[in-house]
C-alpha cells in the first residue's frame, strides 16, 4: 500500500501553475493526514490546490473514517467515493513512493518511474466546510499489484482524460483497469521508517 510518497523536485512549468504555493518546500516523506498538493481542472486550465490526505465528504460525521485510498475496482460503487469519482477527480504529483515488504522484518523500497522522475497518481477530492472556510481533502486511487496495492499512475493522455469531466465512463473504467506502471525500485536503509524524517536521507540505499 502506498502509505508514503515524496515530492522534492519539479520543473518550471509545474511551479508556474496557478495555485503553486510560494512557500512550497521539498517533501521527502509525505504521510496520510498531511496537507499535500493536488492538481485539478480549473476554469482556465490546470491548477494546484492544497488538500488533506484523507478523504472527508461534507456529510461525514465520524472523523476517524477518512480513507487515504480508494480501490480502483470498487471506486464507482462505494458511497464514500462514487460522487467524487464522477465529479471531483484530481492528480497527485510525486517523484516516487515508498513500499514496505517482508514477512518478519519489513524493508522499505523506493519506487519511481522507469523514465523520468515525475509522475501523477489518480485521485479524488472533496470539499469539507468548517464554519466560513472550506477545506479540501483527497484519497489516492490504488490498484492491485502482486502482493501490494500501488497507486494508479497515469501517463499524459490518461491524466487529461482523468481530469476531463466529459470523459466517457468506459474510458475511465479502462484507466482504472490498466496494467500497473513500469517502475524502478531500490531497497532503502531504515531511516525512512521514521515518519518525522523529512530529508534526502530518506532515500539512503540499503
Amino acid at each position: 500500500m502506498c502509505g508514503r510518497y515524496a515530492l522534492f523536485r519539479w520543473g518550471s512549468a509545474f511551479a508556474a501553475l496557478p495555485g503553486f504555493p510560494s512557500e512550497q518546500r521539498a517533501q521527502w516523506n509525505i504521510s496520510p493526514g498531511q496537507r499535500v498538493l493536488i492538481e485539478r481542472q480549473g476554469e482556465a486550465g490546470r491548477e494546484l490546490a492544497t488538500a488533506r490526505w484523507g478523504l472527508t465528504p461534507p456529510w461525514l460525521t465520524d472523523m476517524s473514517r477518512t480513507p487515504n485510498h480508494a480501490r480502483a475496482e470498487t471506486l464507482t460503487e462505494q458511497p464514500m467515493f462514487r460522487e467524487a469519482f464522477a465529479a471531483r477527480r484530481c492528480l497527485i504529483p510525486a517523484n516516487g513512493f515508498y513500499e514496505w515488504r517482508g514477512d518478519v522484518r519489513k524493508r522499505p523500497y523506493w519506487l519511481t518511474p522507469a523514465q523520468g522522475s515525475f509522475l501523477y497518481f489518480a485521485a479524488i477530492w472533496e470539499a469539507f466546510p468548517v464554519q466560513e472556510q472550506v477545506w479540501l481533502s483527497m484519497a489516492i486511487v490504488t490498484q492491485a499489484a502482486a502482493s501490494q496495492r500501488r497507486p494508479l499512475i497515469l501517463d499524459a493522455a490518461g491524466q487529461a482524460a482523468w481530469l476531463d469531466l466529459d470523459t466517457p465512463l468506459p474510458l475511465l473504467h479502462s484507466l482504472l483497469a490498466q496494467p500497473p506502471a513500469a517502475l524502478m525500485e531500490r531497497p532503502l536503509a531504515s531511516l525512512v521508517n521514521d515518519p518525522a524524517l523529512n530529508a534526502p536521507e530518506c532515500l539512503t540505499p540499503a
